[in-house]
């Protein structure tokens, strides 16, 4: 049986290897002609998206000047981290909220709390009222800053093991302020608690921190379950009470005793929500391809999260974690559990780890908002975040705090993830300045008591792997 003749025909080596040729040359063509192409249509897109923005660099004008301290909170600078940028191949970027006049993000939250009591005629100023406050120091620092700019006093319940300069700014600004010991939230003592606490009973007894003789002190209804206010008025608001203009205002005058509640205060979410993040995108012209942050209340990740994911709904959102911080379990496992809670295996009560300012061991409200954006969580160890602020001072000249440090590491474990090194934009916060963390993040004889290593290895080490 034979074949077909046009099977059994073959084409000469010299034809063939000359077909073999011209093919290769044409998908390498077409191979480049595509790369251009998407390079271009890249390009083109960046360009565009920036005439949407009204070009508006960072200037001092003759005619731009802004009313007292609040006047001066926001609008920071976004930069870039050179270092980082240039080693790795991206555009790493961060939002100096260390510039605010409080020295941290946190002036914005302080801000919004406030002028949203105000607004719903919680707080007068100029009254004798006083604002209570339960934090690691940052929050504090910025309600004491505000509450002396715009007439009220402070009192701030911390844990005694923070950083001592915190301490002395609060003093400083004129906080009264109470340490007690880290305890969980379940603990009448914890300082959370012990605000709220100090607020409900705000001018019922003598207390000369507070100048204030003994009265019978009345819960102001409010519109959110957490914030609680009292008041020392002699009238009781009933529940369909009326009272004349001038009783109206009497009780207006009355100081009263304010529970802001940063954790839990929807106010802290839509600080960021309508300030921080349409400051990044407005000064990144839309064109970034991921946000990083920490999350201590969770209200800076949902906020600056949310407000971005709705303007570009394909941004990677990463949560950066530090050591003892079950917010990194919650995301990637769906529970808060971590090994380091263990009963006799932490230094501290609360997170355990030498940051300070960003990692809880329970869900608030504001993180529970941040939850549905969140694309991946990073665990930055303490090593890891002291080797990335010495790393950032040798390169950069950037002396930043702890939680600023973690984030940037976290950038380069998401670029690493995920394979980007070609001009991807990344934006983080640099929450505060290393002026707050001498004498423990920044002390290298603490960090050796506590087996912390100092080693900057450990970041060129990240960026080569």
């Amino acid at each position: 049986m034979h074949l077909p003749r046009f099977i059994s025909i073959g084409l000469p080596a010299k034809a063939t290897n000359r077909y073999l040729f011209y093919g290769v040359l044409l998908g390498l063509a077409v191979s480049l002609t595509t790369t251009s192409v998407i390079d271009y249509l890249q390009q083109r897109k960046r360009r565009q998206a920036e005439f949407i923005f009204e070009s508006r660099p960072i200037e001092l004008r003759s005619d731009e000047v802004v009313e007292g301290v609040v006047g001066l909170i926001g609008n920071t600078p976004l930069v870039r981290i050179k270092s980082l940028s240039d080693a790795l191949g991206v555009e790493i970027l961060g939002k100096a909220e260390f510039m605010n006049p409080g020295g941290s993000v946190k002036d914005r939250v302080a801000l919004r709390m406030i002028e949203d009591a105000e607004e719903r005629g919680l707080l007068h100023p100029h009254t004798g009222s006083r604002i209570f406050e339960g934090t690691v120091g940052s929050t504090g620092i910025s309600i004491a800053t505000i509450a002396r700019a715009k007439g009220y006093e402070a009192t701030i319940i911390m844990p005694d093991d923070v950083a001592e300069e915190k301490v002395k700014a609060l003093l400083a600004l004129g906080a009264h302020v109470e340490r007690v010991r880290p305890a969980s939230i379940v603990d009448k003592k914890q300082f959370v608690n012990l605000a709220r606490e100090r607020a409900k009973a705000f001018g019922s007894e003598p207390d000369s921190a507070h100048s204030l003789v003994a009265h019978h002190t009345h819960l102001i209804p409010t519109a959110s379950s957490s914030v609680l206010v009292t008041t020392t008025a002699n009238e009781a608001l009933a529940d369909n009470g009326l009272m004349s203009p001038k009783q109206e205002r009497e009780f207006a005058l009355k100081p009263r005793g304010f529970f802001a509640d940063q954790f839990e205060n929807r106010s802290n979410y839509y600080a960021h929500y309508d300030g921080t993040g349409p400051e990044i995108w407005r000064q990144t012209s839309g064109w970034l391809d991921a946000f990083v942050s920490g999350a201590g209340t969770g209200g800076t990740l949902a906020g600056i999260g949310q407000y971005l994911k709705s303007q570009k709904k394909d941004l990677f959102v990463a949560l950066t974690d530090p050591e003892g911080s079950g917010l990194y379990n919650k995301v990637k496992h769906g529970v808060m559990f971590d090994r380091k809670e263990a009963e006799g295996t932490k230094r501290r009560h609360q997170v355990d780890t030498v940051v300070e300012g960003i990692g809880i061991n329970r869900l608030t409200h504001n993180f529970e908002l941040a939850l549905p954006i969140i694309d991946d969580a990073f665990r930055v160890t303490d090593a890891e975040a002291v080797a990335m602020s010495r790393y950032l001072v040798q390169h950069d000249g950037l002396f930043l705090g702890s939680s600023s440090a973690c984030n940037l590491v976290a950038c380069i474990k998401l670029m690493k993830k995920l394979g980007w090194n070609d001009g991807q934009r990344i934006v983080t916060i640099l929450c505060d300045s290393g002026t707050r963390h001498y004498s423990k993040f920044w002390n290298d004889d603490y960090l050796a008591k506590a087996n912390i290593p100092v080693d900057m290895g450990i970041i060129d080490r990240l960026i080569n792997a």
